[in-house]
């Protein structure tokens, strides 16, 4: 329990963060594909005696770069290219675990096996965890004014196309750190739900960076803790409790809530049948 609170942590924490600028840039569907793309490569490195996290940044960088090239190079755009991409070699990598004999359940890749993670994987985690969290605490102020205004990022001497495939990195990166916790099927969940929620509660970005984070770790506690006493899935239980306070938050947020603006509407009317 204590190694994988320790890699539901560290997961839940590189994740948001990313998460915050996936919202704010509109790459939600570029998420999903880099998660789901990471798997063939998941599954060679088993057959190679690899470390899992070598064919999974491998596998992210080469989507990322088919992604890129189909867009670049033909008259497909770049939804269309990445729904090519991921599904492609996502089944490519189910073909190759239903043929791949193994004494490891490689069904592990796709739900996750937060409660089987070795000491070593927690390392690994660990590692790469701290790498993706290092760079965008550096690279906050660029990675941010890229994600609000390209065009002026650009004008100040920065370049947008490094930082988006800085950003497709880090992707590829936090796709293997989630992939320990909650699968391949779910990493998406994690890289999405935490920023979508602090977008919900604050205008400010600094702000989300600390909301999205907290939401996410409590949401791993959480759904670590029940699973274990409720004998279910721990990667499901861990992105339902992410979606239950997403559902919360969508309903409930003072401002941009759904019941928040109608009470805000409804006191503003109240407000101006009172002054006239």
């Amino acid at each position: 329990m204590i190694t994988a609170l320790g890699t539901a942590i560290i997961s839940a924490l590189a994740s948001a963060l990313l998460s915050c600028w996936l919202v704010l840039i509109g790459w939600s569907l570029m998420g999903d594909a880099v998660s789901h793309a990471v798997l063939p490569g998941v599954v060679l490195a088993y057959i190679f005696g690899l470390p899992f996290a070598f064919g999974a940044v491998i596998f992210g960088f080469i989507a990322v770069g088919l992604i890129g090239t189909i867009r670049d190079t033909s008259r497909i755009k770049e939804d269309a290219a990445i729904g090519i991409v991921f599904t492609t070699l996502f089944a490519l990598g189910l073909v190759l675990v239903s043929v791949t004999p193994s004494h490891v359940d490689l069904g592990h890749i796709l739900f996750g096996n937060l409660l089987g993670v070795s000491p070593r994987d927690l390392i690994q985690v660990a590692a790469l965890g701290a790498i993706v969290i290092a760079v965008l605490l550096y690279k906050r102020r660029d990675l941010t004014l890229f994600a609000f205004d390209p065009t002026h990022a650009y004008a100040i001497g920065l370049s947008p196309r490094w930082l988006s495939a800085l950003m497709l990195g880090l992707l590829a990166i936090t796709a293997v750190v989630g992939l320990q916790s909650v699968g391949v099927v779910l990493v998406v969940a994690m890289l999405i739900i935490p920023g979508a929620t602090a977008y919900l509660l604050t205008d400010r970005f600094s702000t989300m960076l600390v909301i999205a984070p907290t939401m996410s770790v409590i949401s791993a506690i959480i759904g670590l803790y029940f699973s274990y006493y409720l004998d279910t899935a721990t990667g499901g239980m861990i992105v339902l409790t992410m979606g239950i306070i997403f559902t919360g938050v969508y309903l409930f947020a003072p401002r941009q809530g759904l019941l928040g603006r109608q009470l805000h509407r409804q006191r503003n009317h109240t407000k101006a049948l009172a002054s006239a």
